[in-house]
């Protein structure tokens, strides 16, 4: 009953405190010194306060451990029914953990929701290890990942956060891995549990994420706190078709951290909205000069929806950026032209339209292979 009722006094707090009406977020607003709000979608920034500062960002770190860790399922290098062997490396670890034994066993499974849920340091070792071979492998493998992604504010040195010198990242960049997390769907099944167990019941965990208990649409991410890191969170939140990431770093107080990250989504919802996109009218094929055909069909895939001021979406215009004409060969999937979408003549999103199908040349030899099989069907 008292837990219940701390919950419930916890929301009201956190909710109370974070409420946004529609209007400008000011840097006062956020009492983090760094901060971003990110649409999931599309990865534009929608807030930021000192989002390029490098900072420590304790276990926020997990959030790049889970993304290579998902991609090794996804890529069948490793299964969720796989058995993980703890080391004694990885039992070593201190600050929150799971007290994993030296040659004590798990599934992938568990282990990733230790890492998720519980924030365990040493689960999050033990899957480094079981796909990399060494802790030392698999952070190079993260700052590859940070590379790729365009993290230039990131240095990775483990795989669990723990303070560590030259381990940095920066809120923009925790935004951007983010994002690349949550792309893979199953993560949500770990993020979303708030109290479940291992060891057949025998230990319990608990979500670290108190937004879970509090806040409407919430999904994840990860939070994170250490002594130079301060209190961190990467929280990650949808309501009506509008997916929104806030990144809080180097908060005070676990409090401030929450209050902070309802503010970004509060701030988010209130003033932004996603609209669904779509092509105002059919594209005609386009006339081919020196073809072995007249024309090619086009279209334009991939349109999707953007996110935009509320109210605004009236607004957005579309221009289709075609040629009257193409010259032969054309290939399919030659990219041929754009689908532009503007408001208020700012370019918000733009598509590709490409060929459809191969149009080949005219030629002596290709006229005379057109004429050898029409005297063949007759």
């Amino acid at each position: 009953m008292l837990k219940r009722l701390f919950a419930v006094l916890l929301a009201v707090v956190i909710i109370g405190a974070s409420a946004v009406s529609a209007g400008a977020l000011g840097e006062g607003d956020i009492s983090a010194p760094a901060a971003v709000l990110m649409d999931a979608d599309t990865g534009k920034i929608l807030y930021e306060k000192n989002a390029h500062e490098q900072r420590a960002c304790a276990s926020i770190t997990k959030v790049m451990t889970l993304t290579l860790v998902m991609e090794a399922v996804d890529s069948g290098k490793i299964h969720m029914d796989d058995v993980v062997t703890a080391s004694a490396h990885a039992a070593s670890m201190g600050g929150s953990d799971i007290w994993l034994e030296e040659g004590e066993q798990m599934t992938v499974d568990d282990m990733i929701k230790a890492t998720a849920v519980a924030s365990a340091n040493d689960a999050a070792v033990a899957l480094a290890e079981f796909i990399c071979g060494t802790e030392d492998d698999f952070v190079a493998a993260m700052n590859e990942k940070a590379k790729a992604l365009g993290m230039d504010d990131t240095t990775f040195m483990n795989c669990n956060g723990l303070d560590e010198e030259g381990h940095i990242t920066s809120a923009y960049d925790v935004a951007l891995m983010s994002r690349e997390l949550i792309k893979h769907e199953k993560i949500f099944d770990y993020t979303n549990i708030w109290l479940d167990n291992l060891r057949g019941g025998e230990t319990q965990i608990v979500n670290t994420n108190k937004l879970l208990r509090s806040y409407d649409g919430i999904t994840g991410l990860k939070t994170g706190t250490t002594g130079e890191a301060g209190a961190c969170i990467s929280a990650t939140a949808e309501r009506n078709g509008l997916s929104l990431i806030g990144v809080v770093l180097g908060a005070d107080s676990g409090k401030e951290r929450f209050r902070d990250a309802a503010t970004l989504l509060d701030y988010g919802f209130a003033n932004f909205e996603s609209i669904e996109l779509g092509l105002e009218e059919e594209l005609a094929p386009i006339t081919v000069e020196g073809g072995m055909e007249d024309e090619v069909s086009i279209s334009c895939e991939g349109v999707t929806g953007l996110t935009v001021p509320k109210g605004e979406g009236k607004g957005i215009t579309q221009t289709v950026d075609i040629p009257e004409s193409l010259t032969a060969p054309v290939r399919r999937g030659d990219v041929v032209g754009r689908v532009v979408f503007s408001l208020n003549e700012e370019e918000l999103a733009s598509f590709d339209v490409t060929a459809n199908d191969d149009v080949e040349e005219k030629s002596f030899g290709s006229i005379l292979g057109l004429l050898l099989h029409s005297l063949i069907k007759m």
